[in-house]
């Protein structure tokens, strides 16, 4: 197998502290990450990019917008799943989620500009057609978030070609999440 599901024992050195801090956040170990682990380097750029991310100013639906819109267009299903579950912790509603899945536009009208903004920066390569960035900042964002979305389209880019890549298998959810 080119790509193990390495443990915090079997890892390359480099990379055993980030699966350790993976597995006590998770509190098991994803298959995802236990084969990213084959690149410490890998492993440790998404989880220093996710942390910034996830240190914007953008609301946590608007990222999971985000993260589902990339992961649905990159056909990663390990995100897909996670991210799926991570919604409805933060209590978005499931036709949010079933037309976040299906790809489709969205009833509330600042997720949908981050829906469709986050399709016309992967479309265009970063160049946003001006109009498409105006219908963003006229949902009411600024462009600082415009430039944090493509953090987040980076960020999301590199964990669905990563999972891709591995073969990386959606983790059974934990019995206590049933």
């Amino acid at each position: 197998m080119h790509f193990p599901a390495h443990t915090t024992d079997t890892a390359p050195e480099p990379a055993r502290r980030h699966l350790r801090a993976i597995e006590n956040h998770f509190g098991h170990l994803p298959q995802a990450a236990a084969r990213m682990a084959t690149s410490p380097q890998l492993l440790e750029g998404f989880q220093r990019l996710n942390a910034l991310f996830e240190s914007t100013s953008l609301p946590p639906l608007a990222r999971e917008t985000l993260i589902m819109t990339v992961a649905v267009r990159n056909g990663c299903h390990v995100c897909v799943a996670l991210h799926t579950t991570r919604l409805r912790t933060l209590g978005a509603d499931a036709s949010l989620i079933a037309a976040l899945q299906a790809g489709q536009p969205l009833h509330d009208p600042q997720l949908e500009g981050v829906r469709v903004f986050t399709l016309a920066a992967l479309a265009h390569a970063g160049g946003v057609p001006p109009d498409d960035l105006d219908l963003f900042l006229a949902a009411g964002w600024n462009p600082q978030q415009a430039l944090e979305v493509v953090l987040g389209i980076g960020t999301y880019t590199l964990s669905t070609f990563a999972n891709r890549l591995t073969g990386a298998p959606i983790d059974p959810e934990p019995a206590s999440a049933t």
